[in-house]
């Protein structure tokens, strides 16, 4: 086999490995950009979140003069929040609200003034609302993340992602299990009264939150 030929092999397989690694380091691209995408994403819907937050607080705390330090703890969470840094610190301060909201909504129960005050029912569906489409953006963020990690990850992307300096990204995670499903329970729209007291009784509750009578499944 004269030079000219092997020359000629050495320059088709040169040619194959830039064109491989300029076709592999371009769906890295793409999936940083999906990935950076998905997070600016997951960041309004959390912006509008705290904005609602805020907006709560304020519509309730002149009715609920008891409440004050859950009230103040609700809006350092809320400051927290929105000044961190970083997918993990984002997502713990993010879960601490979670837990806070959902004692909000709780305690709430025992104010039927606010029952009836047409902001706050507003405020609490679009709150509610915007947990259904976080947890839709907090799925779609960590898809992507997924697909990007395992792109750095596996032979012979890796090789790649370790010469343009690829790390892999955090997943956004809330720190419990049971605060990554809706903490607002529309307890504000019940089809039940206690019999004993006529306080209202949201569907999924088996004791009166007023007077503490046991229900059936009729509220009696």
């Amino acid at each position: 086999m004269n030079t000219t030929v092997i020359g000629g092999i050495i320059a088709v397989i040169v040619l194959i490995a830039i064109i491989w690694y300029i076709t592999v380091g371009n769906t890295l691209i793409r999936l940083r950009n999906y990935k950076d995408e998905a997070w600016s994403g997951m960041d309004v819907q959390l912006k509008r979140r705290h904005d609602l937050v805020t907006n709560l607080v304020n519509a309730v705390k002149g009715r609920m003069l008891h409440e004050n330090d859950l009230l103040t703890q609700i809006a350092n969470l809320r400051s927290q929040a929105s000044s961190v840094r970083g997918i993990q610190q984002t997502a713990a301060a993010e879960s601490q609200l979670s837990d806070c909201i959902g004692k909000l909504f709780a305690i709430m129960e025992n104010y039927p003034e606010l029952k009836t005050n047409q902001n706050v029912l507003q405020l609490q569906e679009s709150l509610t609302e915007l947990e259904d489409d976080l947890q839709k953006a907090r799925r779609y963020y960590n898809g992507c993340v997924r697909e990007f990690n395992n792109k750095i990850e596996m032979f012979p992307s890796s090789i790649v992602a370790g010469t343009r300096g690829y790390k892999k990204a955090e997943f956004f995670e809330l720190e419990k299990a049971n605060q990554q499903a809706t903490p607002v329970v529309d307890f504000f729209k019940p089809n039940r009264k206690c019999q004993f007291c006529n306080s209202a009784i949201a569907d999924n509750q088996t004791t009166c939150p007023n007077c503490g009578a046991k229900l059936t499944a009729n509220g009696q």
